[in-house]
């Protein structure tokens, strides 16, 4: 260990100045990462969750991508490794859940888009006593039955969920490991508390407050494409962690 692990606490001063960087660096990486509320904006849109369950679901990813990486600073000062060696494991980690949320996004797209074009209306012409008519109709409509969450990517929640958890929160590393290192454990626990809290709290702020936004729109006509624009939003937050680092 490089680390003498004996009860020390950090000074008032420094622990205001980490607290602050702490807040900013939290939202501020919230915000920027479209990946942090975008998938559950529109897959709780797409599968019409209620506020209970979007927020449910957006807190315990929230809890998976902050806590994956806490572990991960506190293993490094535990075993000894130095903050480069533990970016660079988060760097890894990136790059996985990138490419985990691009292919998860992708297929939920092609699902989508399949089901919607199953579900468009047309008409058959038919005659009866000599008057011909029409009847319209969608594929699967007449024998569908609402299933609701049980239809099709039933582990969709815990597919996401596993994708946070290997996502990694790279700016909050130092934040953590710093106190660490000086054995200030006490002070990692605020850190830490700090950083969830604004990180959680900004991830369900946005999204809720989006959720909201999103029922003033009514788009009747294009409602059975939810599912694919839901699929191809998460494919384009995936592409926009891998190919522009947000």
């Amino acid at each position: 260990m490089n680390a003498e692990f004996h009860a020390h606490v950090l000074s008032r001063p420094e622990l205001s100045v980490l607290l602050a960087s702490t807040a900013g660096v939290a939202v501020l990486h919230t915000l920027a990462g479209p990946d942090h509320y975008l998938p559950f904006i529109v897959m709780g849109r797409a599968r019409r969750w209620s506020v209970a369950r979007t927020a449910f679901w957006t807190a315990l990813c929230g809890v998976g991508h902050v806590g994956s990486s806490v572990l991960l600073a506190v293993a490094g000062v535990i075993f000894g490794y130095g903050l480069e060696h533990v970016q660079f494991v988060e760097e890894i980690r990136g790059n996985l859940a990138a490419w985990a949320m691009i292919a998860f996004g992708a297929v939920y797209f092609a699902w989508g888009l399949k089901k919607a074009l199953r579900a468009r209306t047309h008409a058959h012409a038919h005659t009866h006593g000599g008057r011909d008519h029409a009847h319209a109709h969608a594929h699967g409509g007449a024998h569908a039955h609402p299933h609701g969450e049980t239809e099709g990517f039933r582990l969709t929640p815990w597919i996401l969920f596993t994708i946070f958890v290997f996502g990694p929160c790279e700016p909050m590393i130092p934040l953590v490991m710093y106190p660490a290192t000086q054995g200030s454990w006490s002070d990692v626990g605020v850190v830490v508390g700090a950083f969830s809290a604004l990180t959680i709290g900004s991830m369900l702020a946005v999204v809720l407050l989006a959720r909201q936004g999103a029922r003033l729109i009514a788009l009747p006509r294009l409602e059975r494409f939810s599912h694919a624009v839901a699929g191809g939003t998460i494919l384009a937050a995936g592409c926009a962690m891998e190919f522009l680092g947000l």
